[in-house]
């Protein structure tokens, strides 16, 4: 009988280890899922604007129509990626399709922008000055929605990841997942330095 008595405190001490592992893999999941539905919000807003800055600039750059036309396509292909990657924010192919495509749109826009430099007439436009500001705004709110849905990302593939939560997330199928990786044109510009 004591033996009997040990075996179920054993069991029960090993039931209750893993559904405390258990839960604290969804806890994480869900926290970067959370994580991304705040990058998710941030992303709409950019989407949205830029078509609203591309038609104030259409009658600025009537000879600058492939730069315009760059900028919706990127921005079409990002709102496919997106939504997309918010059907399954665990999927890192789809998030790292999501950051290709959010790239690319960047690079669009940091052309869109140094176009606009030639036309004096287009920079001083109160509407577009007031939506390159809020893109700006938008650009500094995906970058901190991102840090903290990396942040999750991270603890959680972490936590699957060690003994013996991984053996856990193996048979419940807690997926590894990816980071949201976006570029920065400014981070990848070598700083000048003049003496």
């Amino acid at each position: 009988m004591g033996t009997t008595v040990i075996g179920l405190i054993v069991i029960a001490i090993a039931a209750i280890y893993l559904v405390v592992i258990y839960n604290r893999l969804v806890s994480l999941r869900n926290q970067f899922k959370n994580g991304f539905a705040q990058i998710d919000v941030q992303l709409q807003r950019r989407h949205d604007l830029i078509p609203n800055l591309v038609e104030a600039a259409k009658a600025y750059l009537t000879h600058e129509k492939s730069t315009l036309t760059q900028v919706m396509e990127a921005r079409n292909s990002a709102v496919s990626a997106q939504k997309d990657a918010a059907k399954d924010p665990g999927d890192g192919t789809k998030i790292q399709r999501l950051g290709g495509a959010e790239n690319l749109l960047t690079k669009a826009l940091a052309n869109f922008y140094a176009v606009a430099e030639n036309y004096p007439d287009l920079k001083a436009n109160e509407t577009i000055q007031q939506l390159m500001e809020e893109l700006s705004s938008t650009e500094n709110r995906v970058s901190f929605a991102r840090q903290a849905y990396n942040d999750g990302v991270m603890s959680y593939n972490i936590s699957r990841e060690q003994f013996p939560n991984n053996l856990i997330a193996g048979l419940f199928a807690f997926k590894e997942t990816s980071q949201l990786e976006l570029e920065s044109p400014e981070a990848r510009q070598v700083p000048k330095v003049a003496f």
